[in-house]
């Protein structure tokens, strides 16, 4: 009997230890970040054009869901603590571990960073936001310190050192601050250890760009985060730097698809372009630091005239483009063993409210009222998302799953001072 009840408690011990591991304790951010068994997604839940419209834990719910069965296993998110989405994001997530111990999402739980004066007549980009930012980042430590389990990464800004962020950009040194902070307490033991620590920018601020961006202070900062954040969009510069958008020599003698499909290609190598002279900048201060892409994306309608990427612009937004590049995007990602957190998940119409079609509101893999754009078509045919609802709704395929309607929106590609007809 003696033998029986030892035996009952060792295995009581092993089962305990495996539920410790299936409530993911174990699991860090090392382990995570370049691995294609996680893959990685910008998220933000917002379903109104009124912002201050919340989504509640069960919307969140929903969501993840939806992205837990397209394999997404790491979300990231932009700030700690307005309208308490960040929180309903962590609560949501708990939630379903609960009902589920096998269900797996992890957090790269974002800082919003302003300078002061930040969207005024005379931001000061020298100093921070002190008020903003220390509350940002106190919220973030009591999310990693309660959800050890979820939140595994901390991102300190969010393009808030580049310079066309114009209204409230902050130079490195406000950055190198906070890092710095968090760091500490993981030495102090006020945080776990291997929560990794970074900031998310653009490639340029990460020294990829123009010699303004080489300051000490950036050296620095590079040397204390964990890994490099850096942010690519080819979509934005099919106007901003259209060079590489339409090669004119050789467009002429292909056809419209041709063009758009060739375009797509230099689309992905401009990414890799900006990944590698933010490499050669590490290689020329003597650091090694391994980079994951923070965000890119690629939005799918626009203005149809008086728009830099509709009909009257580069022709950049439409869905056939969008699932181009996601597709190119993380087959060379997982080639480079590189995460990418794909900007972004679902549609967002807050984000210009009084513009239907901007191309902002429009970057989702996924439309507002659930329907799966033409990147994941493959996945509403494999059955995926049976079952699965996002406002109550199934999800379907947008265009009612028509290829000939979706090929009429194609999109050719032009630029604003060059057009092949």
């Amino acid at each position: 009997m003696k033998n029986l009840l030892l035996i009952v408690i060792i295995v009581i011990g092993f089962l305990g230890d495996r539920v410790l591991a299936s409530n993911n304790n174990s699991v860090n951010a090392e382990m995570i970040l370049g691995n294609s068994d996680y893959m990685a997604m910008s998220y933000s839940g917002y379903r109104h054009r009124d912002r201050n419209k919340v989504p509640t834990v069960a919307d969140i719910k929903e969501d993840m869901k939806i992205l837990s069965a397209m394999g997404i296993k790491l979300i990231r998110t932009y700030d700690a603590q307005l309208f308490d989405h960040a929180i309903n994001v962590l609560k949501a997530i708990r939630e379903l571990k609960n009902e589920n111990p096998d269900f797996e999402m992890y957090v790269m739980q974002g800082v919003w960073i302003d300078c002061k004066g930040a969207r005024t007549d005379n931001p000061d980009h020298s100093k921070g936001d002190f008020e903003n930012n220390s509350a940002e980042i106190k919220a973030a430590i009591k999310m990693a310190q309660e959800y050890p389990d979820i939140v595994k990464i901390i991102a300190v800004g969010n393009e808030a050192m580049v310079h066309w962020a114009a209204s409230y950009f902050v130079t490195p040194d406000i950055i190198l601050r906070w890092v710095n902070h968090l760091q500490d307490l993981k030495t102090d033991g006020q945080l776990p250890t291997d929560l990794w620590i970074t900031s998310s920018d653009n490639f340029a601020s990460w020294g990829g760009g123009g010699s303004e961006y080489h300051t000490e202070d950036l050296v620095k900062l590079i040397k204390a985060v964990d890994f490099i954040s850096l942010h690519s969009y080819p979509f934005h510069d099919s106007h901003y730097n259209p060079d590489y958008w339409l090669d004119f020599d050789k467009s002429k003698d292909e056809s419209k698809i041709d063009r758009v499909n060739n375009a797509m290609l230099r689309a992905r190598s401009f990414v890799e372009g900006q990944v590698a002279s933010t490499k050669e900048y590490l290689n020329r201060i003597g650091v090694k630091k391994a980079i994951h892409i923070g965000e890119t994306g690629w939005a799918t309608k626009a203005n149809k005239t008086n728009n830099f990427y509709g009909a009257g612009g580069s022709g950049a937004a439409d869905e056939y483009k969008e699932k181009l590049f996601y597709d190119h995007i993380r087959q060379w990602s997982d080639e480079q063993g590189m995460s990418v957190f794909y900007f972004e998940a679902f549609d967002e119409p807050w984000k210009d409210s009084k513009n239907l079609l901007g191309t902002e509101n429009h970057f989702g893999l996924f439309t507002v009222d659930g329907k799966a754009k033409y990147a994941l078509w493959n996945l509403v045919d494999n059955g995926i998302f049976d079952g699965l609802t996002r406002g109550g709704k199934p999800i379907t395929k947008t265009y009612n799953g028509s290829i000939q309607a979706l090929k009429k929106d194609i999109l050719p590609v032009t630029d604003s001072k060059r057009t092949i007809k």
